[in-house]
């Protein structure tokens, strides 16, 4: 996959961490509230049953109950079809279900009666966060927090869904008024960690994921331990990053995103041999990672092992195409010398893959071994139209041309 080659990140905290059934404070129903449900003209003995009915129908849904407790809220609406209590007893059992489409369905029935219900407005915009429609969401969000600014709970998750539309100044200020308002709020410091981390501000990332970890201590939760640990990697501070992807492996040994990382940061450190170890505690796991066959077969490759290599590479394309096991191959018949097979592979990877800068360097030394002035020339000039190369990668292609002479 490409984001693992470039990016290994888990999402969670502000997101994972506040799942629905954790926010539903209104199950808690008092059997005097109902009196604001039942009309004018209802008998007492209506009303009491209503009552009873509704209490059993938030005491289902508690236990996990949610047909018993949807069976319970028809009910009510067979009798009072504007029952608020009911209508949103019916949205939170489809959402505890979560069949969201139809949950949406009743949260909006009861704001078509009651445009203020603050529980159907929770209900329905977490409904449309889970459905990923995001701007939905962040708009019902808005009409909760008109009537409760104050909200935590609510104020965490419109940041949240800010978050997930990109939009980095509102999503922050949101999360930063939490912090106002509660210090060290754990869903506040989690979503501002991975703000700014999708915004690729790592250093900002890291200051707010180890506040986490200062708090927390050894009771930090190991996607707090591997984010920091991304962050390093990100910022290239491989050796820092390895200590937190250890730690994290301490908590669990098998955890992928710690042997990832560490096998990415041992791979960063120009160390083949040990990152191998990672990433084949991996591929016992996962045989079938293309990826992680690729980079298992550069570890080889990197240590002289070209027959092993070769294998890796091959295994990786037995699953599905990968532009770096081709990489890898071309690489390994360069070193086997076989350079027009490899200047052949490279020829090829170029055609579609022209902003992976490695390929131009691999290919021209291909071509400086070949002699082959005419295709390095035709191979300078392209390579001369790219912006945004790395130095290096500048670099040893003059170096290439230079020992050409061309």
């Amino acid at each position: 996959m490409s984001g693992f080659r470039t990016d290994v990140k888990e999402d969670h905290g502000a997101d994972d961490g506040k799942s629905s059934s954790l926010h539903n404070d209104h199950l808690e129903i008092d059997v005097k509230e109902t009196s604001a449900c039942h009309s004018a003209d209802q008998d007492e003995d209506e009303y009491a049953e209503i009552a009873n009915l509704s209490r059993q129908g938030y005491q289902l849904l508690k236990k996990g109950q949610s047909s018993e407790a949807i069976s319970c809220f028809r009910e009510i609406i067979e009798t009072d079809p504007r029952n608020n209590y009911a209508l949103v007893g019916i949205g939170d059992s489809y959402r505890k279900k979560r069949r969201f489409q139809e949950a949406t369905q009743y949260y909006q029935r009861c704001l078509d009666y009651y445009p203020e219900n603050n529980y159907a407005l929770f209900g329905l915009a977490d409904c449309y966060r889970s459905l990923k429609q995001f701007h939905r969401a962040i708009s019902v969000w808005e009409r909760y927090l008109k009537l409760d600014d104050r909200n935590v709970t609510v104020l965490t998750r419109v940041a949240d869904a800010y978050r997930k539309v990109k939009n980095l100044e509102r999503s922050e200020a949101i999360y930063l008024q939490v912090l106002e308002m509660e210090a060290d709020n754990a869903y506040a410091l989690i979503g501002l960690g991975h703000l700014h981390y999708d915004f690729k501000n790592f250093e900002k990332a890291l200051s707010y994921w180890m506040r986490m970890h200062d708090i927390q201590g050894d009771r930090v939760d190991i996607r707090v331990l591997t984010s920091i640990g991304n962050c390093h990697r990100k910022l290239k501070q491989f050796d820092e990053g390895s200590l937190y992807f250890e730690k994290a492996l301490e908590k669990e040994p098998k955890n992928f995103y710690a042997l990832f990382g560490l096998a990415d940061c041992h791979r960063g450190m120009n160390e083949p041999h040990r990152s191998l170890n990672y990433w084949n505690r991996i591929l016992d796991k996962d045989p079938e990672n293309k990826v992680i066959l690729t980079r298992a077969g550069d570890a080889y490759r990197k240590q002289g092992n070209l027959d092993e290599a070769e294998n890796y590479y091959h295994r990786a394309l037995n699953i599905e195409y990968d532009t770096y096991a081709v990489l890898g191959l071309a690489t390994v018949n360069k070193h086997r010398g076989r350079y027009e097979d490899a200047a052949r592979s490279l020829e090829g990877l170029l055609k579609n893959e022209t902003r992976i800068f490695r390929i131009y360097p691999e290919l021209m030394e291909c071509y400086v071994q070949l002699k082959d002035q005419h295709s390095a020339r035709d191979l300078m000039q392209r390579f001369s139209r790219i912006r945004g190369v790395h130095q290096n990668v500048q670099k040893l292609m003059q170096d290439y041309q230079r020992d050409l002479g061309i």
